[in-house]
C-alpha cells in the first residue's frame, strides 16, 4: 500500500471535513463533547461559553489531538456578545457552516408562583433568545452559499412535564417552535434546521447540581432520586455526553441530508413523540 494510502481513506470518510462549526456552551459537558467529536470529523470548531478557563482547556484539548479550534469567552444572553461570537467566528476560520445552539442554564427550582421573573428572563435569554439571535445572524451567509446547518439542543423537558423548571420547560419548548419555524423558511435554500431533546446526562455540573437540589426538596438523598427518575426510562439509565454528541453529528453531517424541521429524542425510551 503507497504510504499515505490510508490515512487519505480515513480523511476521506470524516463527515465534516472542511466544516466550520460554531458551538454554544462548549467548555464542558455536552458541548465539550460534541466540540471534540467534531475537530476528529474534521470540523473547525469555535467555542464559546462564560467561562474562559473552560474554554481555554478545551481548545488545549483539541489542539493536543490535531483538531483546530478557537474560542471567545461570552455571555449569550446579551445580543452583543452573540453578535461579538460570531464575528469572532467569521474571523478566525472564514465562515460558519454549523450553528449548535447548546448553551445553557437550568435557573431556580421552585414552583411557578414563587419563581423570580428576573431568573425566568435569564433562563430564556440564554436557550431560546441566544438560539434566535445567532440563527438571525448566521442565516444569511447559509443562504447566500445554498448551504448550512443549524442543530437546536433542546431537551427531554419540553415535551415531558417536570415539576419546578418553568423557565427551562418553556424555553426548552420554545426552541422546537423555532427550530420549525427556520427550518421552514429555510428549506428551499438549502438550509436544514434540526433539535434533538436529550434525556439526563448525569455526568454534567448542570444535572449533579439539579439532582442536588431535587433530592433536598423531596426528602431523599441524592442516589434515591436519581435511581426513582431513571427508572422511569426504557433503559433504566441515564445518557452520555457521547451518546449526544453523536447524534448531534449525525443530524450536522450529510448523513441526515433529507432531515428537517425534526426534534429527535435521545432520552433512553423517556418521551415517545
Amino acid at each position: 500500500m503507497p504510504r499515505g494510502f490510508l490515512p487519505s481513506i480515513l480523511m476521506g470518510l470524516m463527515l465534516l471535513k472542511d466544516q466550520v462549526a460554531l458551538i454554544t456552551g462548549s467548555g464542558r459537558g455536552i458541548g465539550r463533547a460534541i466540540a471534540h467529536l467534531f475537530a476528529k470529523e474534521g470540523a473547525a470548531v469555535f467555542l464559546t461559553a462564560r467561562t474562559k478557563e473552560q474554554l481555554d482547556s478545551t481548545t488545549a484539548e483539541i489542539f493536543k489531538g490535531g483538531g483546530r479550534a478557537g474560542y471567545l469567552a461570552a455571555d449569550l444572553s446579551r445580543e452583543a456578545d452573540c453578535a461579538q461570537a460570531v464575528a469572532a467566528a467569521r474571523e478566525k476560520f472564514g465562515r460558519i457552516d454549523i450553528l449548535v445552539n447548546n448553551a445553557g442554564h437550568y435557573g431556580p427550582v421552585v414552583p411557578v408562583e414563587d419563581y423570580p421573573l428576573a431568573d425566568f428572563d435569564k433562563v430564556l435569554a440564554v436557550h431560546l433568545r441566544a438560539a434566535f439571535v445567532l440563527s438571525k445572524l448566521v442565516l444569511p451567509e447559509m443562504y447566500a452559499r445554498q448551504s448550512g446547518v443549524i442543530l437546536n439542543i433542546s431537551s427531554l423537558s419540553a415535551k415531558a412535564a417536570y415539576a419546578w423548571g418553568s423557565a427551562y420547560a418553556a424555553a426548552k419548548a420554545g426552541m422546537l417552535g423555532l427550530t420549525r419555524v427556520t427550518a421552514a423558511e429555510g428549506a428551499r435554500k438549502g438550509v436544514r434546521v434540526n433539535a434533538i431533546c436529550p434525556g439526563p446526562v448525569t455526568e454534567t455540573q448542570m444535572s449533579k447540581d439539579l439532582g442536588t437540589l431535587l433530592a433536598k426538596k423531596m426528602g431523599v438523598n441524592q442516589d434515591e432520586q436519581l435511581a426513582g427518575f431513571l427508572n422511569g426510562l426504557l433503559q433504566g439509565r441515564a445518557q452520555t455526553a457521547q451518546e449526544i454528541a453523536r447524534a448531534v453529528l449525525f443530524l450536522c453531517s450529510g448523513q441526515s441530508s433529507a432531515m428537517t424541521g425534526q426534534s429527535i429524542n435521545v432520552d433512553g425510551g423517556a418521551a415517545f413523540y
